[in-house]
């Protein structure tokens, strides 16, 4: 992998290659990111629409400098489903803008102080647990059952079931390791082929939903409604968002080798970011994040570019109006998007584990010991805390333990350093 070129950033890629490459990043988000429309029923045109215009104005905001595929947010889910369950989902869609406006206001107070303050509450033994923790905590979802991951560990799991996991696996791991030349940057789109075709072969694909798709839809667009107890019930995700944002950037940050915290600066990122969120409940869709899929899609081939991202973003919302194209992802079965995942979120921990070896983290301090341990088994534990409608477990509550232990450290020592 070594002699693997690496397509930076700013570069420019030809057309027939940024196609494919455009493609394979939207085959990774498109199970997650529609899977939260659904579960709220609404139509996944929407969501993929501003998805996609969401994606293109955080690549304007940040100046071409920050890779990064904005996706609809899990966060949301639980908060949203009440107030959809007590005043409706325009009422909802309030909700979610009112996060985004929060969360562009922590973009401002970030402009104004900076982002040193970071390695002071998040030390690098709390942040690399946390990064890792984005991928880790997703890992069941790979090998689970359900409309985003294969089914290989339930009583209805089969040998097809395995064997499809298996291929798709088996050619994403090989090929990012042995593929040469053009093939070399899409692994990830290979191995997703010959699952999808060994699928065929086993007779898991249903083709129905293509058969029965209209060649030309309309997103369904829906002004939001504001109501205070609404906009209170999910305010607290626009913690979460953030959180979830710096870690994305940070690990971003180690793939592409550059500090994206500072150029384009963490302030323009978390801005576009919930900007994005803002505009797309004020119109209909749901809550947006940065996308750990794609995020691992960078770190297994090698792509960077930004022109890359803003491609799979146009395809996104080409896939809002053109109803085959949709529904033809839509068939790809979940043991295929298992394989594929299998792979991304092990890579994304794996990044988490690189930031402690590349700021060579001292684990014969007790502090740095300590930090990471508390970190890790919070985020695995299983442990959730539910704050208003708003469940904190997993990440989020990993990096809330480490910002908790960071500040109480770091007062320690102010009040060591007085006494001194």
């Amino acid at each position: 992998m070594s002699s693997r070129r690496i397509i930076q950033v700013e570069e420019k890629v030809p057309f027939l290659t940024l196609l494919p490459l455009s493609i394979q990043h939207v085959f990774a988000m498109f199970g997650a990111s529609v899977l939260v429309p659904i579960l709220f029923g609404l139509e996944a045109g929407i969501v993929l629409f501003m998805n996609g215009v969401g994606t293109l104005l955080f690549i304007v905001i940040t100046k071409g400098k920050a890779p990064a595929y904005l996706g609809s947010s899990f966060a949301f889910l639980a908060p949203v489903s009440a107030v959809i369950a007590s005043h409706g989902f325009a009422y909802a869609q309030g909700g979610i803008v009112f996060v985004g406006i929060l969360g562009m206001i922590l973009a401002l107070v970030i402009y104004k102080f900076g982002t040193e303050w970071i390695d002071i509450v998040l030390p690098p033994a709390a942040m690399g647990p946390i990064v890792a923790l984005i991928g880790l905590e997703l890992a069941g979802v790979s090998v689970g059952g359900g409309a985003i991951g294969a089914n290989i560990t339930g009583p209805t799991a089969t040998a097809a079931d395995m064997i499809v996991f298996g291929i798709t696996l088996a050619v994403a791991v090989f090929g990012s390791v042995l593929f040469k030349g053009f093939l070399g940057v899409i692994p990830l789109l290979v191995a997703l082929a010959c699952g999808y075709v060994t699928a065929i072969f086993f007779n898991m694909v249903d083709f129905t939903p293509m058969l029965q798709a209209s060649l030309f839809t309309m997103p369904s667009f829906t002004i939001a409604k504001f109501d205070l107890s609404a906009m209170l019930t999910i305010a607290p995700v626009a913690l979460v968002l953030a959180t979830e944002h710096i870690g994305h950037q940070i690990i971003t940050s180690e793939i592409v080798g550059r500090d994206l915290l500072k150029k384009p600066g963490l302030h323009r990122s978390i801005f576009a970011d919930n900007f994005s969120t803002a505009l797309s409940g004020l119109v209909g869709a749901v809550g947006t994040t940065t996308y750990g899929e794609n995020i691992g899609v960078m770190a297994v081939t090698g792509v960077y570019s930004v022109q890359v991202i803003g491609g799979a973003a146009v395809v996104s919302i080409l896939m809002a109006f053109i109803g085959p194209l949709s529904a033809l992802i839509s068939t790809i079965p979940g043991n295929v998007i298992g394989g594929i995942t299998f792979l991304l979120y092990g890579m994304i921990g794996t990044s988490g584990l690189r930031i402690l070896v590349d700021r060579k983290v001292d684990y014969g301090n007790p502090r740095n010991l300590v930090m990471t341990s508390v970190v890790m088994v919070a985020g695995l534990s299983g442990l959730s805390i539910s704050v208003g409608q708003v469940g904190i477990s997993g990440m989020t509550l990993g990096a809330l333990t480490g910002l908790f232990f960071g500040i109480i450290f770091f007062i320690f020592d102010k009040i060591s350093g007085e006494r001194a």
